[in-house]
């Protein structure tokens, strides 16, 4: 028997196959989960419906987070379809491109409700909506990055949105523990994906990564999607409220050797 046989779920921000939510999705499908998806509009239909239809999804829907009557519309869906959900994906973030470069004090008060309501408030309704549905031991999981913790250079408002996430999991751990439903995050390390080519500099980030990283590598998105299953799957049934970081070793390390030994040589030079 398969580890996510008889489970199934949702997940909210699969658009490519080049992304962290789809590396979840694919783990969850091999593990023999049953899976629905949403996407954002028909130019993202366009984009999602084949990759879901590949999964046998008996339910593909539109769905803008921000929108509270939309959100509503899918988990009543996922009940007439699914009747009770096993776990639930939050892959969702956004923000300005201006708002990802230059320096954060020059953030709009519009960029900041954007980021903030696309990328963190949209866990909150989901878990909402979703609640009702939960299987006792099931589980919920969303998408951070250690830009919540540390300034990143061009993160800005994403680092700022990705910590309001992550203190919102907390919590919402401690409202759906009482039903015996896991809230927990993955804060993945810098991975190619389509979305993190939107950072100003990324190509530098991955090679700074390595540098840091104990593990010597930039983290892959199977090792990302790994994860994802382990938080999904009733292996982590004593998880909760927790930030589980997939990045290779980063998160651990100030500064390591090979980074002095640049800084040595670049100042010797």
């Amino acid at each position: 028997m398969k580890l996510m046989e008889g489970k199934k779920g949702i997940i909210f921000g699969v658009s490519n196959t080049h992304g962290i939510a789809y590396a979840i999705a694919k783990q969850l499908y091999e593990a023999g989960a049953d899976i629905a998806f949403t996407y954002a509009g028909e130019v993202m239909e366009k984009r999602v419906r084949p990759l879901a239809e590949g999964m046998n999804s008996k339910l593909i829907m539109s769905c803008d987070v921000t929108k509270e009557d939309e959100v509503k519309a899918v988990f009543e869906e996922c009940e007439k379809i699914y009747g009770k959900l096993d776990f639930v994906v939050h892959a969702v973030a956004f923000a300005a491109k201006e708002d990802l470069q230059g320096r954060f004090i020059d953030t709009s008060h519009a960029g900041w409700d954007l980021a903030m309501g696309v990328s963190a408030y949209s866990l909150v309704s989901i878990c909402r909506n979703a609640e009702p549905l939960m299987n006792e031991g099931g589980s919920i999981l969303a998408l951070t990055y250690l830009g919540s913790e540390y300034v990143v250079a061009n993160y800005n408002i994403m680092g700022v949105a990705k910590a309001a996430l992550e203190s919102s999991m907390r919590y919402l751990a401690a409202d759906l523990g009482q039903k015996g439903v896991r809230v927990n995050c993955i804060s993945a390390g810098a991975v190619k994906t389509l979305a993190a080519k939107g950072i100003s500099g990324f190509d530098k980030m991955l090679k700074a990564a390595v540098v840091k990283a104990p593990l010597k590598r930039n983290v892959a998105l199977e090792d990302v999607g790994k994860a994802g299953l382990y938080l999904a799957s009733d292996l982590s049934t004593g998880t909760t409220g927790q930030i589980l970081y997939v990045d290779c070793g980063c998160h651990a390390v100030y500064a390591s050797l090979d980074e002095m030994q640049i800084i040595s040589e670049s100042i010797a030079q």
